[in-house]
């Protein structure tokens, strides 16, 4: 049974057996973990983890896909295949007594960003997080203040995890190979918050319409938000960019009333 990738999922399907094996490494399945993970595809990542670990669940759009993947699993291990899209999927059902769950996979492009900020939203529930996701993206996850890179995405992540971008995979491990470079990439959620938010839902306002207008100094990008008055309260700049700041530094100055 042959499938062929679907550009409406976004679909590029890794077949480098070195990339798979240095992968498989890097998620370093331990007794005891609960792994999930997000469209297996043709099940380059999904056998060699069964192998390894037994047991596995994953998330599949593609009904398509299921067949092959179970053929595939087939005397090799414990697969539970949840027929769903990822971005709807409740994480915290799948959480076991005692362990939280490992996630892992090969990101479709086009929902790489709201997908990461569905699994924010359920990281009481996750241990670890393991991406295969487009080079730049996993730059800008892991930027460092004044970096070009460094973003609104970067700041809302810092909140919860820590990001690692562990190694970089050329276009020709997949096919049919991507337009761009993909990355690898740890997210591993702090044992303790990094810093304080209040408010959420003003701290992720207030990050969004900073970098909305990147270019502007923080005396305009926020106006509205905070006053210059207020910034210059918190020892920042109020001539700084946003790139410049740090994400404490946007959880203190989203703490202001």
């Amino acid at each position: 049974m042959t499938h062929h990738p679907r550009k409406r999922f976004g679909q590029h399907f890794l077949h480098d057996p070195a990339v798979i094996e240095r992968i498989v490494r890097a998620i370093d399945p331990q007794p005891g973990d609960t792994i999930i993970e997000i469209g297996p595809g043709q099940g380059a990542i999904t056998l060699p983890l069964l192998q390894k670990h037994g047991t596995l669940e994953t998330v599949e759009l593609d009904r398509d896909l299921v067949p092959l993947l179970r053929d595939k699993a087939a005397g090799h291990g414990e697969l539970l295949i949840h027929e769903a899209d990822a971005l709807k999927f409740d994480f915290r059902q799948r959480k076991q007594a005692g362990s939280a769950l490992k996630i892992v996979g090969n990101l479709p492009y086009n929902i790489s960003t709201p997908l990461l900020f569905h699994l924010l939203g359920q990281i009481d529930c996750i241990s670890a997080m393991f991406f295969m996701l487009q080079k730049e993206v996993v730059e800008r996850m892991a930027a460092a203040p004044g970096n070009k890179r460094y973003g609104r995405l970067t700041v809302m992540l810092a909140v919860s995890v820590k990001v690692e971008k562990l190694f970089t995979i050329g276009a020709g491990a997949f096919k049919p190979p991507p337009a761009v470079e993909s990355a690898f990439c740890s997210l591993t959620p702090w044992p303790q918050p990094a810093f304080e938010v209040p408010d959420a839902e003003r701290f992720r306002r207030l990050v969004t319409q900073a970098f909305s207008a990147r270019r502007k100094t923080l005396r305009n990008a926020l106006k509205g938000m905070v006053s210059v008055e207020q910034i210059r309260g918190l020892d920042i700049d109020p001539g700084l960019r946003p790139e410049n700041l740090s994400p404490a530094q946007f959880a203190a100055l989203a703490a202001l009333r």
